[in-house]
């Protein structure tokens, strides 16, 4: 069966050029034939005697002239658009035939005559063709084979009739052409095996949200989110109790409202009304355990130590494949929509950020970070300098920072560090084992020491269960805990995406 596709697409190109050149009366019959003067229309003879005065005698006969290279044509020239197409039907498929005076007149008007004339010239060799290779043998099983299979061939058309008709009803019925609805819910039991609360005991939180990401012109995105959830009061003797929390009495709010696209190739612009700030305006927080971890500092502190801010606008600007410069300011938006206070440049509750990053596809990953920035008007701001780093080495990757905090007209400083392994891929496709320690920023006597162990197991693509315990040495951030006592809580998660 192949022969007859290849011998379709090898004389394919005559009879569609056929279709595509055949702009003149010279295009006509087979090499030998005679047309007869005689035979013709009134019409015909008319316009043969205009290009041939003479010729229109009743006892006179046209040969046309055989040409077998498409240079004997005098008036056809390699500049010529088609003078390809020329080439290979009269060259390679010799259906194409010129004038006596050994012209092809390509700009004349076709009548269809001449097209009915040419075309069968070039199916006369087609037919040809499919006879010297074969393929008249396998137009047959084709034939055969349509018959066996009309039964099969009729449903097929039934199912691809019906998959139609659900097609538009769901392009009838859609959400929306250009938004995307996607959800998560994060639940944690915590249970508290040792801390610093007196009375802790078994507590259950979770979060949920939903994010509807439109996209007007493919590479950009506006994303508005709604989330509620339960306080985040538990594990309060870790530094920031756990990431994927909310805080709150189940009520629904606004969370992330911004847009983000890009200009070129190069630049990436994010614009926040509301949710966005310090390490939302970096393309990487570098370090390999942020994300799938449990405790809240498994991603980097300095960025949100003194800092704050709600709606800002980002810059990302790409140097080279692997250098890539971000910077952005946020504001709290209640102090940015004060026009009679702080307005959007106000003094309080912003946060300035620009960081470089080395991103490769090999052992290194690094970046150093500038913050400046103070929680509200009354306070002086921080100035924060950090550095950031990962070494992946295939089965395992080690990542870390370091970071120093110094407060303007005053002799409040800092330091904070973290760093961790994990393995990738462990035991099965898609599980994470990790582990991290560190030291959180702070302005009081107290920088507290923390670790967290964790493992991410992805139970399919829309589920995660992820068991952690987490420890925390002498936190008192917030001034109301036992400045002797550690506190240990074992947490388990379950993370649905959908």
């Amino acid at each position: 069966m192949p022969k007859i596709f290849w011998t379709f697409w090898l004389v394919s190109p005559a009879a569609w050029g056929v279709c595509l050149v055949m702009g003149s009366a010279a295009l006509a019959v087979e090499a030998a034939e005679l047309i007869s003067v005689a035979a013709l229309t009134n019409r015909q003879q008319v316009e043969i005697e205009q290009l041939y005065p003479g010729s229109n005698d009743s006892n006179a006969s046209l040969q046309l002239a055989q040409v077998t290279r498409v240079s004997e044509l005098s008036d056809v020239r390699p500049s010529d658009w088609a003078f390809t197409a020329l080439q290979r039907l009269v060259e390679e498929y010799e259906c194409i035939e010129g004038f006596p005076n050994l012209t092809y007149q390509g700009d004349q008007p076709l009548t269809r005559h001449q097209f009915a004339a040419g075309l069968n010239a070039c199916l006369n060799t087609l037919i040809l063709l499919i006879a010297d290779s074969g393929a008249a043998e396998d137009l047959d099983v084709i034939r055969r084979l349509q018959i066996e299979f009309q039964s099969e061939l009729a449903a097929l058309s039934g199912r691809i009739t019906s998959l139609e008709a659900n097609v538009a009803e769901l392009e009838a019925n859609q959400f929306s052409t250009t938004t995307k609805l996607r959800g998560q819910v994060d639940a944690h039991v915590i249970t508290p095996f040792n801390s610093a609360f007196e009375g802790e005991t078994t507590t259950f939180e979770y979060r949920a949200r939903l994010n509807f990401d439109t996209s007007f012109m493919g590479e950009d995105r506006l994303r508005v989110r709604l989330q509620t959830g339960t306080s985040n009061d538990a594990a309060s003797g870790f530094p920031g109790g756990l990431s994927k929390t909310r805080g709150g009495d189940n009520d629904v709010t606004l969370g992330d409202v911004y847009y983000s696209f890009p200009i070129g190739d190069r630049i990436d612009i994010i614009i926040g009304a509301n949710g966005v700030s310090t390490n939302q305006f970096v393309t990487s927080t570098i370090v390999p355990f942020d994300d799938a971890n449990v405790g809240d500092t498994g991603s980097p502190t300095f960025y949100d130590f003194e800092m704050e801010g709600d709606t800002g606008v980002g810059i990302s600007f790409v140097l080279t494949d692997n250098l890539v410069i971000d910077t952005g300011y946020s504001v709290e938006v209640d102090a940015a929509g004060d026009p009679d206070s702080q307005g959007f440049f106000g003094g309080g509750g912003q946060s300035y950020i620009a960081q470089i990053s080395y991103l490769s596809d090999g052992l290194i990953d690094t970046a150093l970070t500038f913050l400046h920035g103070n929680p509200d008007a009354d306070e002086a701001p921080t100035n924060t300098f950090a550095g950031l780093f990962n070494l992946d080495f295939d089965h395992f990757q080690i990542g870390g920072y370091g970071a120093f905090h110094s407060q303007e007209d005053s002799d409040q400083e800092s330091f904070s560090w973290g760093v961790g392994v994990i393995f990738p891929d462990l035991f099965f496709n898609g599980d994470t084992l990790g582990a991290y320690v560190g030291q959180a920023p702070s302005y009081t006597e107290n920088e507290p020491f923390y670790f967290e162990g964790f493992y991410d197991i992805q139970i399919n693509p829309f589920l995660t269960i992820t068991p952690a315990i987490l420890y925390a040495e002498k936190n008192n951030l917030n001034g109301d805990f036992d400045n002797t006592s550690s506190s240990v809580y074992g947490v388990i998660r379950a993370s649905f995406r959908f």
